[in-house]
């Protein structure tokens, strides 16, 4: 179908587009370092109150977190969109980022190893990731090694937003497919070549299997441990945590997982993230629906 004959998005979607457009036009004219802290703020302080996103971060800690005081809860109420927003500025920065990512070399942990040796073999790896810290600077260090990470999205219901936000995320490493028949195809194809697919098991997912998160009852998918076990394919839970500079990243690798029932290896990477996030609560994109 030609650009003629596609409807538009909707006036709402495209009010919305252009607002962020224009913010991020703005950005772009600060150096990178104010850039990204810069839209770190605008987000905690301008779009969290609007989007309702305060709200739901107190819903969330209230749930997991019962333990934490007053103060700590407005202080994460506020650090939890700024993450959100540097992420998204930085996705936006493109080169600027990716060198950043090149030259700091930020790869750590007891996989590293495992990775480099699967990398050598052409074994297929699940990179198993959630939405924490900045999931592309994940992708941007393993694709300055040269190792062939791809990644499965959800294109944006804000159709206008998905003209610019897609070729974004391909600025910074390729392949990326898009959730739905053809793109599941094509990713299947690509990981069975000996590729590397980064997948998210962080988000609410109604058909799925009742594991335990925070341990409170959440439904999380099985499917990064299923593509290991049928593919013989490496998983690693893998984070690309921000440093206390609020601009520097270590890539940290988890040892891989041992293959085995599907529920019991999504319920390893359950209690490694929540270890992670109880580490780094600020970084966990607490904005989430994660109980239902």
């Amino acid at each position: 179908m030609s650009d003629e004959t596609e409807p538009k998005p909707p006036l709402r979607d495209r009010l919305a587009n252009a607002a962020f457009l224009a913010v991020m036009g703005v950005a772009r004219l600060i150096p990178y370092e104010s850039r990204i802290p810069a839209v770190g703020w605008f987000f905690s302080q301008v779009l969290a109150p609007i989007a309702g996103w305060r709200r739901r971060i107190r819903d969330n800690l209230a749930l997991a977190r019962p333990d934490l005081t007053a103060a700590e809860v407005e202080d994460l109420v506020r650090a939890v969109p700024d993450n959100a927003g540097r992420s998204l500025a930085e996705i936006y920065s493109g080169e600027a980022f990716t060198s950043r990512i090149r030259e700091s070399n930020p790869m750590e942990g007891p996989g590293v190893p495992s990775l480099e040796a699967a990398f050598k073999s052409g074994r297929p790896v699940i990179l198993a990731c959630a939405h924490f810290g900045n999931y592309d600077a994940m992708r941007a260090a393993l694709a300055a090694r040269g190792w062939p990470v791809g990644a499965l999205y959800r294109p944006m219901n804000n159709q206008a937003f998905n003209a610019h936000y897609i070729p974004a995320m391909r600025a910074i490493a390729e392949p990326i497919f898009p959730r739905g028949r053809a793109g599941l195809t094509a990713m299947l194809r690509f990981l069975r070549g000996g590729g590397w697919m980064a997948l998210g098991f962080d988000q609410y997912q109604g058909d799925a299997p009742e594991l335990r998160f925070f341990d409170l009852p959440t439904r999380t998918v099985l499917t990064p441990a299923e593509l290991a076990l049928r593919n013989d394919a490496l998983i690693v839970h893998i984070a690309g945590i921000r440093q206390p500079d609020g601009l520097s990243f270590k890539v940290h690798v988890g040892a891989p997982l041992e293959h085995g029932e599907p529920a019991q290896m999504m319920q390893a990477l359950n209690d490694d993230l929540e270890q992670l996030v109880r580490r780094h609560m600020d970084q966990w994109f607490w904005i989430h629906r994660r109980w239902k």
